[in-house]
């Protein structure tokens, strides 16, 4: 493999590109017009305009991707993550191309692509699950007689897609009707398919997800966890490696389930298998994502391993160079999404120019970012502007350092999620590692960054009269003074 195509775009797109040129592979970017001047399309040995802005006439348009893949002789084409990263269709059009899709076969896609196919898959190998239907429903009365069964509260998902679209939490039985009717058609309009299913609503989860990578010869290993559980709107804001609350035992369980689900649906290249941990540490398959995570930095951070040069040597058709017992966690990292959305807005998208933006720098931090300084937000994507991450010994000091780099991290011109972010990680209730899903409900409001936001103000005002009144004091000290205090100061930074 001499050449890839990053079919994608920003972040992810310039970090596929930087590990294929360690690797001495030579990268094609396609781009919309309102990338032209990212650094993604800089960056790449060659770039093709592939149409405007909207996704739909660009970075989705498959068929004339693969297209100028044949013509510019690429070997390879890798999806990165979200566009056209999990489409089955794409990834078998690749191949019928004779080129190489870094990524699991279109089976895999369709079958891990589907919750209730990819529930079907996995009970061959006796992995956890929620109790609730194994099959689509859509009679109410049945539904009524499974929620009874389970117990309530119950929620109903819909078999296709993700994002919370076509859920419904149910904690009334006369509720249940109505709500699996706007379950449906919310499943329709989003997916094209109406299908949903029903389990018992575990109250309090964890969102812990395994990464796992598979080869073409029969190796499957995984690469310990990654804790998801601060979201917001059912999408994650704050990421870490190991997760605070798994023991040994319940890690290497979770990690052979990982495993055995991979193995259920053949799957090929690098993998991320999720569940719900209750609070009581009983695990249960939630679903597959078949391409490489947002969050993925964190399990490079923890293993040294880099996932994409993984996932081209796979492509390629090599053995896994490393079995599990090579494996080890070796410290821990955090990763915070640097989001162009106001925390005081209820996150909703703050586009704009970025007027100032400089990056953290440090041992241990590490910024994936496809924006420069002076550069606009496009309104036409997902509003990610980076993911800062952070290496540590242990825990604690990854925390205090992703403080620090948080407040190190300037940019003007748009509101960020790292305020937030910052106040999340200083939260008691996440330092104790006492936390689930609903944190964001449970202890955020506006309010808080408010009040901090005054704070800080004050202690800045305070400064400011403090240092001019230091400033008065100086100009009247005597040259023998003067003198004591630069061997003072310069003793304080020896």
């Amino acid at each position: 493999m001499k050449k890839i195509l990053v079919a994608n775009r920003g972040e992810i797109a310039l970090r596929v590109m930087k590990s294929a040129r360690e690797m001495g592979i030579a990268t094609v970017a396609v781009f919309s017009e309102a990338d032209r001047n990212a650094p993604f399309v800089k960056y790449a040995d060659e770039a093709v305009c592939i149409g405007p802005p909207p996704s739909n006439q660009s970075y989705l348009k498959g068929e004339l991707i693969i297209e100028i893949a044949t013509k510019l002789g690429v070997d390879g084409i890798h999806p990165g993550y979200g566009f056209l990263s999990e489409n089955a269709k794409f990834s078998r059009l690749v191949s019928e191309a004779g080129l190489t899709f870094i990524g699991p076969s279109p089976k895999s896609i369709e079958t891990m692509g589907n919750k209730l196919a990819a529930k079907h898959a996995a009970r061959k190998y006796n992995i956890p699950m929620v109790p609730g239907t194994e099959d689509a429903i859509a009679d109410p009365e049945e539904a009524k007689k499974t929620a009874l069964e389970v117990g309530l509260p119950v929620i109903i998902k819909a078999s296709a897609g993700g994002g919370g679209k076509g859920m419904r939490i149910v904690e009334k039985l006369e509720e249940l009707e109505s709500q699996m009717k706007r379950a449906i058609s919310e499943a329709e309009s989003s997916f094209g398919d109406g299908s949903v299913f029903i389990e018992r609503y575990v109250n309090s989860p964890r969102h812990i997800e395994i990464q796992i990578l598979a080869d073409a010869h029969g190796n499957v290993v995984h690469l310990f966890e990654r804790e998801c559980s601060i979201q917001r709107r059912h999408q994650k804001v704050v990421e870490e490696a190991p997760s605070s609350v798994l023991t040994k035992e319940i890690r290497a369980a979770m990690g052979k389930s990982a495993c055995d689900v991979a193995r259920s649906c053949d799957y090929l290249g690098a993998g991320t298998v999720e569940f719900l941990l209750d609070e009581n540490k009983n695990y249960f398959f939630l679903e597959m994502n078949t391409r490489l995570q947002v969050e993925h930095p964190v399990t490079e951070m923890i293993t040294g391993v880099d996932l994409v040069k993984e996932q081209i040597r796979i492509a390629r058709g090599e053995k896994l160079s490393f079995t599990q017992e090579d494996l080890a966690i070796n410290g821990h990292a955090l990763e915070v999404r640097v989001y162009a959305e106001d925390p005081l807005n209820g996150f909703l998208p703050d586009i704009g120019k970025l007027n100032t933006y400089r990056r953290p720098t440090g041992p241990g931090v590490r910024v994936d970012d496809g924006f420069e300084e002076g550069m606009s937000i496009p309104i036409y994507y997902d509003p990610m502007i980076s993911k800062l991450i952070v290496h540590a010994a242990n825990r604690q000091e990854a925390i205090a350092k992703m403080v620090r780099a948080i407040d190190d991290y300037q940019i003007s011109g748009v509101q960020t999620t790292l305020p937030f972010c910052s106040w999340a990680i200083q939260h008691d209730a996440f330092k104790s590692g006492n936390f689930d899903t609903h944190f964001v409900q449970k202890y955020f409001t506006p309010d808080v960054l408010k009040h901090e936001n005054e704070l800080n103000e004050k202690i800045a005002a305070i400064a400011a009269v403090y240092a001019l009144s230091n400033s008065k004091s100086a100009n009247t000290t005597t040259k023998s003074e003067q003198k004591s205090g630069e061997w003072k100061r310069k003793r304080t930074f020896l």
